[in-house]
């Protein structure tokens, strides 16, 4: 019998992501309240959210690969988390427009006594916007529950002038890269 896959979240974006590889898995959601030291690296706060979703899930679920990821926007090195509202996301925008930012996916993997935890990186970079382009975007309600306020992979993507690194990392989870390190630890599919 083969080990399952969890994935402990509920990001229909990385049930998506996941659900292209035509991978067998389950989803568990952690219920975990997630904490991080706000004086940590982006990229040490990301991979330990990660682990902290995976570990919450894992310890009911010994015999089972379980996958947690989270996603952070990074801009000027200050963390843009979720909207809290409409005007939190036309700032976080207008904030972006014209500019590189960051989006950093961390990923962790339990299987028994085995973790894996990573990160990747992705460097984005906006077209300057308008004002009404922002504004139109904020109403179709797309970038509400998005760090960074957009979705690369819906209407956002217009905002997009380039991006350098891998972009399924930017939707949710870096999907090569979690293939391989799954893996490494003896996942088969």
């Amino acid at each position: 019998m083969t080990a399952k896959l969890i994935l402990a979240s509920g990001s229909p974006r990385r049930k998506e992501l996941l659900q292209q590889l035509h991978l067998p898995f389950s989803i568990q959601v952690s219920d975990l309240e997630e904490t991080f030291n706000e004086q940590d690296s982006p990229e040490n706060i990301v991979m330990s959210l990660a682990l902290q979703k995976a570990q919450e899930v894992a310890k009911n679920h010994f015999s089972s690969y379980v996958l947690g990821a989270d996603t952070v926007v990074v801009s000027e090195g200050r963390i843009l988390g979720k909207p809290v509202d409409e005007q939190d996301a036309i700032s976080t925008l207008q904030s972006l427009s014209g500019k590189t930012h960051q989006v950093m996916t961390g990923v962790a993997i339990i299987f028994g006594t085995n973790i894996v935890n990573f990160y990747e990186r992705t460097d984005v970079t906006f077209w300057e916007l308008t004002q009404s382009e922002i504004e139109r975007y904020v109403k179709s309600g797309e970038p509400m529950d998005k760090a960074g306020s957009y979705g690369i992979q819906g209407l956002g993507a217009a905002f997009v002038k380039e991006i350098h690194g891998d972009y399924f990392s930017v939707v949710g989870l870096p999907l090569a890269r979690t293939i391989r390190e799954l893996r490494s630890i003896g996942f088969s599919f």
